[in-house]
Formats: structure tokens, C-alpha cells, sequence
């Protein structure tokens, strides 16, 4: 990535909230490692809490299973509060097992973005860059406070009123080709044998 892309982490203050000392350590020297030169670190959420008290952070990089899962009620917690900007900051979670029932837990509690472990310095940069860039608003349905899960806003689907206030309409142009028949749809769907 060319180094006017890259985003400038000097000034960033950064929040560190991991289940051990060696693995906030190794966290913290990594973003040390992207010339971000605060980074707090948090072996709990009292701490973590304290932290936020007493300072204004830009990211938060988080390990939900801290105590028993108490990362995802702060998570949560901090999204609902309405305590801006705090309550938009962006967080970054960190998952052992990123199996799709966790990605989907820690994105309904509001995360930005989820990483798998063990974390590599390059991927957690590429996220930090991503979740720096990235446009979507942050919508409040009631049961959800964070970042838009949709990742592509296209309007909603054909003759349908769109679920947000700001939702337009997408005019569909005509069809370009023929339709396929229901044999070729049926041919696509269907295993076909390889041959080695």
C-alpha cells in the first residue's frame, strides 16, 4: 500500500483490553509497532471502564471473553450508552475461535470488525485501515446499536419501502438477456462428477 494510504496512528489513543498481561503486551507492542505512541492497557473491564473515564480513546481493541464474557456486555454497553463520541469509537474484536456463531455474536453487539487469533501485525493493520475508512452510519433498531452490518447499501429490494428514514427507491432497468430455463437453472444446481 503506497505510504500516503496509510494511516497516521501517532496521535491515536488507543484502548487494549485483553484476558492475560502477555497477551496485552503482545497487543500493545504491536500497535507500539504502527508508531501509535498511547496505548492503554486493561486486564478487565473495571479497568477498562476507569480508562474510558478518564480519557477520550479513537479504537478499541477488544478480547470478548474477558471475564466470563463480560467483553460483550461492554461492548453493548458502550454502543447504547449515547455518550458521544465515545459510543461510536470503533472496536476491533479478537476471537480464539471465529467460529460464524461468534462472528455473528460479537457483530450484533456492535463491533466493527472481528480478527481471528493468533494475531498477525500486518492483518490487525489492514483492519485498523479498513474500520479508519470505513462509511457506514451507525444505526439504532432498538436492539442493535452499532455500525450498519451491511457492508453494500443498494437500495431496498423492488417495490419495497426501505426500512430507514433516508432509504431511496432504485429504478430497475429492463433485462439485458433472456431469462435462463428452468433445465439451466436445474444444470447448475445439480453435483457434477469430476473427473481427475
Amino acid at each position: 500500500m503506497p505510504d500516503e494510504a496509510r494511516i497516521n496512528l501517532s496521535k491515536a489513543s488507543i484502548l487494549a483490553i485483553e484476558t492475560s498481561q502477555h497477551a496485552v503486551d503482545t497487543l500493545a507492542q504491536i500497535c507500539k509497532g504502527f508508531e501509535a505512541r498511547e496505548v492503554h492497557r486493561c486486564l478487565t473491564i473495571a479497568e477498562a471502564e476507569t480508562a474510558l473515564r478518564l480519557r477520550q480513546v479513537n479504537l478499541i481493541l477488544i478480547n470478548p471473553s474477558i471475564e466470563a464474557d463480560a467483553g460483550f456486555d461492554f461492548i453493548r454497553a458502550l454502543r447504547s450508552s449515547g455518550a458521544e463520541p465515545l459510543c461510536s469509537v470503533p472496536i476491533i474484536v479478537f476471537c480464539g475461535h471465529a467460529t460464524p456463531g461468534d462472528v455473528a455474536r460479537c457483530r450484533n453487539t456492535g463491533a466493527n470488525f472481528v480478527v481471528a487469533k493468533p494475531i498477525s501485525s500486518g492483518a490487525l493493520l489492514q483492519r485498523i485501515e479498513w474500520v479508519a475508512r470505513d462509511q457506514r452510519q451507525f444505526v439504532d433498531t432498538g436492539d442493535y446499536v452499532g455500525p450498519d452490518r451491511r457492508f453494500k447499501f443498494e437500495g431496498p429490494p423492488p417495490g419495497m419501502a426501505g426500512r430507514r428514514e433516508g432509504d431511496k427507491l432504485v429504478p430497475l432497468g429492463d433485462a439485458q438477456e433472456p431469462n435462463l430455463s428452468q433445465n439451466d437453472i436445474d444444470a447448475f444446481l445439480k453435483p457434477q462428477k469430476v473427473m481427475h
